[in-house]
C-alpha cells in the first residue's frame, strides 16, 4: 500500500478498502483526488425472476445491495455518497457516474443540486446487449454516463488531442460503442457463475481515465466491485483508491491487481495540443540568445521585412509592435499568428520563427 500526505492526513494509494463508501470517504483528506468514477447501485426494482424463451433463468441483478425501499431512500443514499465524493475531489477534479434509465436521471439532478457542473452525458452503446426476453419493451442497448466538473467555472482535465488520436484524428463523440464484459475478461466462479453481475469492460474505463486524468493522478472508485477501475488506473500509470463493501468482490479485485503489470511510462505519453504547451513570448527568444536584436524577419515569400528589437518587439515601416500586431499590419488583416508568418534566414533558407520557440521550450523545460 502506498500513502500520500496532504495536510498531515494519509491517502491509502493503490489500495482496495473494504467498507461502506461514505464512512471510508470521511477518512480521506479534503481535495485530494483527481477523478471519481462511480458505478453505484442502479435500483433496478426487479420484482420477479427473468426467464429466457427456453425457460432458463436469467442471471440478473437481484443482490441486496441494489434494493431500496423507495425513491426517497435511493435519493438520500445518492446525495450522501455524492457529497462525500465532492469533499475529496480537488477543485480541478471531475466526476464520472454511470447508470441506466432506472437511476441516472435522479443521480443527475442530485449532482447538479450539489454544485457539480455537467460537462457531457455520454451514451455507452452496447454492441452485444442482453435481449428483452419478455418482448414488451425496446431492448435496453445502452447505459448513460455523466461527466461533471466541480462547478461552472472550474478547471478540469480533458485530453482532447489524445481522444482525437484514439479516434483516427476525428473529434471523439459522446456515443461510445463497446461490447459488454464477456469472454476471458469476465470473472467467473468455479461453477461458471459471474463473480460480479455488473462488471464493466476495461475498454470503457480506459477511455474515461485516459480522457480525464494525467499519469500520476489519483483515481477513486467508491463502488469498486470486481476492480475494473483500479486495474485500468494501474495499467495507465495512475494511482487508485477503491472502496468496496463486499469482501468477495474486494478479494476478486485484489487478485486481478496482483497479476497486473503497468504499461511502460514512456508509452503512456499522450498527444497534447498547442494549448497545453508552455507559453513562450517572442521576447524570451531574444533573452535566451536564440535570435539577436537587429535580425531581419521575412514573410515566407520574402516580400516583407521587419527587424527584431531588444525588447522583443519588431519594427516595420516606422511601426513597432509584437510579431502578431506587425504581421497583421503588413497584411492589412485584423489578426495574425506571428509565429508562423515571420521567418528568419538560416543556412540559406527561410525557417519559421516557431522553430526557435520549440528550442526555447526545450531550454526552459524542468529537468527530469
Amino acid at each position: 500500500m502506498g500513502v500520500g500526505d496532504k495536510g498531515g492526513a494519509k491517502l491509502p494509494l493503490d489500495t482496495v478498502i473494504v467498507g461502506d463508501c461514505v464512512e471510508e470517504l470521511r477518512l480521506l483528506p479534503e481535495a485530494s483526488v483527481d477523478l471519481v468514477f462511480a458505478d453505484p447501485p442502479y435500483n433496478l426494482q426487479l420484482n420477479s425472476e427473468l426467464f429466457r424463451p427456453d425457460n432458463s433463468r436469467v442471471d440478473a441483478v437481484d443482490d441486496d445491495w441494489d434494493k431500496f425501499g423507495s425513491f426517497a431512500a435511493y435519493d438520500a443514499f445518492t446525495r450522501e455518497w455524492l457529497s462525500a465524493c465532492r469533499r475529496v475531489l480537488k477543485p480541478s477534479g471531475s466526476l464520472w457516474v454511470i447508470g441506466s434509465y432506472h437511476n441516472i436521471f435522479r443521480v443527475g439532478a442530485l449532482l447538479q443540486d450539489l454544485g457539480f457542473w455537467v460537462l457531457n452525458d455520454v451514451v455507452w452503446r452496447k454492441s452485444n446487449p442482453m435481449p428483452n426476453f419478455r418482448g414488451r419493451r425496446f431492448t435496453n442497448a445502452h447505459e448513460t454516463l455523466i461527466w461533471a466538473s466541480m462547478g461552472p467555472k472550474a478547471r478540469y482535465t480533458f485530453n482532447y488531442e489524445a481522444m482525437k488520436a484514439l479516434n483516427e484524428d476525428l473529434q471523439m463523440r459522446s456515443d461510445w460503442l463497446f461490447p459488454i464484459c464477456s469472454g476471458a475478461e469476465r470473472l467467473r466462479e468455479g461453477c461458471g457463475r459471474k463473480t460480479h453481475p455488473t462488471q464493466k469492460p476495461e475498454a470503457l474505463l480506459n477511455r474515461i481515465i485516459l480522457s480525464s486524468t494525467h499519469a500520476g493522478d489519483i483515481v477513486l472508485d467508491p463502488f469498486l466491485g470486481s476492480g475494473t477501475t483500479a486495474v485500468v488506473a494501474k495499467r495507465l500509470g495512475r494511482s487508485f483508491i477503491g472502496i468496496e463493501r463486499d469482501k468477495s468482490y474486494a478479494a476478486a479485485a485484489r487478485a486481478r491487481l496482483e497479476v497486473l503489470a503497468a504499461y511502460d511510462p514512456a508509452s503512456l505519453q499522450v498527444v497534447k495540443g498547442k494549448r497545453a504547451e508552455q507559453r513562450i513570448p517572442f521576447g524570451a527568444l531574444v533573452e535566451l540568445g536564440l535570435i539577436a536584436p537587429g535580425t531581419v524577419l521575412y514573410d515566407s515569400a520574402a516580400r516583407h521585412e521587419a527587424k527584431v528589437r531588444a525588447d522583443g518587439s519588431i519594427a516595420w515601416a516606422g511601426a513597432q509592435g509584437s510579431i502578431h500586431k506587425i504581421g497583421a499590419q503588413v497584411q492589412g488583416a485584423l489578426a495574425c499568428n506571428g509565429w508562423t508568418f515571420w521567418h528568419y534566414e538560416a543556412e540559406g533558407t527561410l525557417k519559421p520563427i516557431d522553430v526557435l520557440r520549440e528550442a526555447a521550450r526545450a531550454r526552459l523545460a524542468p529537468e527530469g
